[in-house]
């Protein structure tokens, strides 16, 4: 059984006992975190929403806050003296899917 949900402005298909990275959420570790948001339910018999599935939910366990990788935003216009160099650390969710409720 899988379902897609929406988070973060994104869609990702999960399944259960699944660790998955998401937009930071406002949740502290161990907590649970209910998806309401399903689009779309898959296994024997799949139910697609019009745009969201009626009463279904995920439910996941969050593992960890945290940072991801420091990237260069580094911009620069040939002969005219402009650089502008600057860092970014996106910050994530890391969450553990438990169980998906049709």
């Amino acid at each position: 059984m899988y379902a897609v949900i929406q988070t973060g402005g994104k869609q990702v298909r999960v399944t259960p006992g699944q660790e998955i990275y998401v937009e930071k959420l406002d949740v502290q570790a161990d907590d649970t975190y209910e998806f309401t948001d399903v689009l779309m339910i898959g296994g024997e018999k799949t139910i697609i929403g019009s745009p969201m599935v009626e009463g279904a939910s995920v439910s996941a366990r969050v593992i960890k806050q945290g940072r991801g990788p420091k990237i260069i935003v580094f911009k620069y216009k040939r002969r005219k003296k402009y650089r502008n160099k600057q860092g970014h650390r996106q910050s994530y969710t890391k969450l553990e899917i438990t169980s998906i409720n049709a």
